[in-house]
């Protein structure tokens, strides 16, 4: 199977959206929190990368991606260098990153591109009628809150939605949460353990918020993740 390229867009430094359909299918089916894999000819090897979609399913074959470029990367300096039309092969999307049913009251906790399969699962699910959701989202930067706008008109449209952007690397101007996502774990959390919480981002907060969890008092089969070096 390929994909080929709507469009792209940088969304922030070095970050960028990309719109691709699926060839050959009229309907590409997927749970939100799922994966693609792209694959590419490099120097003679097949380089193949796993991408979280961003995207809920539309009822149609086209998908969304939220990629960084890596520069030493084997991969996505060549998907940043495609133009509209271009192709690349795929394979079907997988994973088991997904929410559990019935949703729960839950907590998911992002760092970087790992917000991808976070904005998938929102717009399939977040509606008037779901569990209250709290976004615990971290970047070094301001610049790279991603898709921030989106979240924040969640939040202003859905009272049960929380939206908790916090910077590492803040400048003066900022006055929201600040450090990284781990200082912030205990406040969303509060006296609650009922609650699921779902992990997407750099194996080093994985581990640690899992760690943090595990000492809270949370069973492993609350703690969902996904991670990437």
């Amino acid at each position: 199977m390929q994909a080929r390229l709507i469009q792209s867009q940088e969304i922030a430094p070095e970050v960028r959206h990309f719109l691709l359909e699926a060839e050959g299918i009229e309907r590409l089916e997927y749970t939100p929190g799922q994966f693609v894999s792209l694959s590419a000819e490099r120097e003679g090897k097949t380089i193949t990368r796993a991408y979280s979609l961003a995207s809920a399913p539309g009822g149609d074959n086209r998908f969304e991606l939220c990629l960084n470029r890596v520069e030493q990367g084997r991969l996505s300096p060549l998907l940043f260098d495609m133009r509209p039309g271009d192709a690349i092969e795929m394979r079907p999307p997988l994973g088991q990153f997904v929410l559990r049913k019935p949703p729960r009251e839950s907590i998911f906790i992002a760092t970087g591109t790992g917000i991808a399969p976070f904005r998938a699962m929102l717009e399939a699910h977040l509606s008037k009628s779901s569990p209250p959701i709290t976004l615990l989202f971290g970047v070094r930067y301001e610049s790279h809150l991603l898709y921030r706008m989106e979240f924040e008109e969640m939040a202003g449209r859905f009272p049960q939605f929380r939206f908790w952007p916090t910077l590492s690397r803040p400048e003066e101007s900022w006055k929201g949460r600040a450090g990284h996502v781990q200082a912030h774990l205990a406040e969303a959390v509060d006296d609650r353990r009922d609650l699921d919480v779902y992990l997407c981002g750099l194996k080093q907060m994985v581990d640690d918020v899992r760690g943090l969890l595990k000492g809270m008092g949370f069973d492993r089969k609350q703690i969902f993740y996904e991670k990437y070096d």
